[in-house]
């Protein structure tokens, strides 16, 4: 009888043990909040459900966020009660260090490069003897299956002299020649096309705070050309996409939307991939996104999406190159033709008190 007691407590003991492991290894992980404001166009990734499970169960983490636009969210946005700003460019970054405001870290986490979206039509077309298009008029060359706009000033130098698309023999199209883009004031693709437009003028050099004004009046008449800009990237790529080449034919926005679009909207792709055209100004600029923590959450956050299948993750299905030194994109994963491995031929952004005037100037056009 005492060794059948002495069994049973044995017994409990084990079970009791064994239920305490049971309940810490099946236990909820903490999961925290970390708050803050970021660029639209990086909605897509964040709002991906894929996305948030490699967060919330890998990292424990949920990401809560406020579209704004990047200039904004440096200048005006109050910072009480949130972890980080994710802005979509280096200059936003550059203004909120000059607004003295608290900052912990700060650290590049994607790249896309400016791109230029178009047609089929519009581009023409290579083969030897029988050129059209852009290629024909020697703007727009293809080298090792990407498209690149090979002159730049020239395409410039077209838009400011007024001539119609029928003097680059595109007849199909109607108007003069222009590339559409959104508003420099207010979205950060136009902003950033602003800042290449002064530089291209400007002996393509980077324009600094001495030569600005010399180029300002080209640059407020490039931008009085567009008429109405949409203020949103995605929209404006949307619209591109939506109302054609005869409404869009060129457009500016960035290389990381084609992938994102060719992933979530399988089905549609067939159809669009053989029309669209991607094309690499030459020089373009890089839309880097910093994350500016301001908390040790925000600190944290910049741990957690430098880690390398998220890295993965944002390159192969929305198309945001890595913001890691050394570490390659292999543009054979992507549904998306034509997107090269490496962007080579970059220049840098007019500083962030140049941009400021060209801002204020645009403001006031």
């Amino acid at each position: 009888m005492k060794q059948k007691l002495v069994g049973i407590i044995i017994l409990s003991i084990i079970i009791a043990a064994g239920l305490v492991i049971y309940v810490a290894s099946s236990g909820t992980k903490k999961t925290i909040v970390v708050k803050g404001y970021v660029g639209g166009e990086k909605a897509g990734l964040l709002e991906s459900e894929d996305f948030k499970k490699i967060l919330k169960d890998k990292f424990g983490v949920i990401i809560d966020y406020t579209k704004v636009g990047s200039i904004e969210m440096a200048r005006e946005t109050k910072t009480t009660n949130i972890d980080f700003l994710w802005p979509s460019n280096m200059i936003a970054l550059e203004i909120f260090k000059e607004s003295n405001k608290k900052l912990v870290k700060s650290e590049n986490i994607f790249n896309s490069p400016i791109v230029l979206y178009s047609w089929d039509t519009v581009v023409g077309s290579e083969e030897p003897g029988k050129e059209t298009g852009l290629i024909k008029a020697g703007i727009v060359q293809k080298i090792n299956g990407t498209y690149y706009i090979v002159d730049m000033p020239r395409l410039i130098q077209t838009i400011m002299e007024g001539k119609k698309w029928s003097d680059l023999n595109i007849n199909e199209l109607y108007g003069k020649v222009n590339v559409m883009c959104t508003d420099p004031v207010k979205s950060n693709s136009g902003n950033i096309f602003a800042g290449l437009l002064a530089n291209l003028l400007n002996n393509e050099d980077v324009v600094d705070e001495s030569l600005i004004d010399k180029h300002m009046p080209n640059i407020l008449s490039f931008f009085k050309r567009l008429g109405y800009m949409e203020s949103s990237s995605g929209d404006l790529f949307e619209q591109y996409l939506r109302t054609g080449v005869g409404a869009k034919p060129l457009i500016v926005g960035y290389e990381n939307q084609m992938v994102e679009f060719a992933t979530k909207y399988k089905d549609y792709w067939p159809n669009v991939k053989e029309k669209v055209r991607i094309l690499y100004p030459v020089p373009t600029i890089w839309s880097s996104h910093p994350l500016i923590a301001l908390t040790p959450a925000g600190t944290e956050l910049i741990k957690i999406l430098s880690d390398e299948e998220i890295q993965q993750f944002a390159w192969e299905k929305h198309g945001f190159r890595t913001g890691l030194i050394g570490v390659q994109n292999n543009p054979k994963v992507l549904e998306v033709v034509g997107i090269p491995e490496k962007i080579e031929k970059v220049m840098q952004m007019p500083s962030a008190k140049v941009m400021d005037k060209i801002i204020k100037a645009l403001e006031g056009k």
